[in-house]
């Protein structure tokens, strides 16, 4: 028989165990330190890449719903955040602002439409999403084609803070990192996020309590897509460009990727599994370089993880604390 969470249980509340306390401090703790030890901007984009995934965890984590064109909100606020700034001189809260609109935008136009169908076909309709705003992006004029948006401003947050300085950036996506893992998981957590859980459980019994399925799981993908473009804005504002890689279905596949490696269905897995990832692709590409193609080393270990590691890294942590 099939458990279904009741969406009216008692909700635990935000860092509500002691072992999620202790390991957010420690997260918070070492990233913090970590600038001073190895490359701020490598570490930037390890963020926002575990932004990226977390916001992918929460649709097909906590919803059921697996998604293979994340990249149409990543992509599209990185564009509408860098165009912004640069052509119409937008100081960078309100780019940033911009291009998550942009992105929760794109989840509720993709969410109304994806939801009417359920398993691989809503992951056919949101991939068959992503590749037209790609093509677009490749055709349309203010995304600059194949070139992408170049020399993106990163100007002064507030008036005050000069982002051009790495240290500030850092700061910067640190901190809108944090908020963003706390904003997750405090949806996870809420009566609304029992409610998906319910959903991904049991739809049919979730319905039958009562409960308007369709509106919560398009209120899912606006949410998974709004912090997906977040993650997007401050790849953008941090590089200083915007390119049609953002949409490319790769990038998708890569938020897959980095589910899969940290752990599905847990909160910290996809940070672990996105960090993970990224350190291993910039260890193989400069050991290797150009002479061999670091991608297939990369894929060779991703095998190996799908067969002995089906839970992920986080999983199997687990298991071996638990021994």
């Amino acid at each position: 028989m099939e458990r279904v969470v009741d969406p009216l249980a008692k909700k635990p509340s935000v860092l509500r165990t002691q072992s999620e306390t202790i390991g957010f401090v420690i997260m918070v703790a070492a990233l913090a330190i970590a600038p001073f030890v190895t490359y701020p901007l490598f570490l930037m984009q390890a963020m926002c890449f575990a932004l990226f995934a977390c916001a992918f965890n929460l649709l097909i984590g906590y919803v059921g719903l697996l998604s293979f064109g994340h990249a149409l909100y990543f992509g599209w606020a990185s564009y509408l955040s860098a165009y912004s700034a640069k052509a119409w001189g937008f100081p960078p809260e309100l780019a940033i602002l911009t291009g998550t609109a942009t992105a929760a935008i794109c989840g509720l136009v993709a969410g109304s439409l994806a939801i009417r169908r359920q398993g691989i076909y809503f992951a056919m309709i949101t991939l068959a999403l992503a590749q037209m705003m790609y093509f677009f992006a490749l055709q349309a004029k203010f995304t600059g084609g194949e070139d992408g948006i170049q020399a993106v401003p990163r100007g002064h947050l507030f008036g005050i803070f000069d982002l051009k300085n790495e240290m500030t950036m850092y700061a910067v996506v640190l901190v809108i990192f944090l908020a963003g893992f706390l904003f997750i998981y405090r949806i996870i957590h809420s009566p609304f996020g029992e409610v998906l859980k319910a959903i991904r459980e049991n739809e049919a019994r979730t319905r039958a309590i009562g409960y308007p399925v369709e509106r919560y799981k398009i209120v899912a993908v606006m949410l998974s897509g709004l912090f997906a473009g977040l993650a997007g804005v401050l790849y953008a504002i941090q590089n200083e460009f915007a390119a049609p890689d953002f949409v490319y279905f790769i990038t998708s596949g890569d938020t897959v990727i980095f589910n899969v490696m940290g752990g599905i269905g847990t909160l910290v897995g996809p940070i672990v599994g996105a960090g993970f990832f990224q350190l291993i692709r910039e260890l193989l590409s400069r050991l290797f370089g150009d002479q061999f193609p670091y991608l297939i080393p990369l894929g060779v270990i991703f095998i190996v993880m799908i067969i002995f590691l089906p839970q992920g890294l986080l999983g199997f942590a687990r298991r071996w604390l638990n021994r």
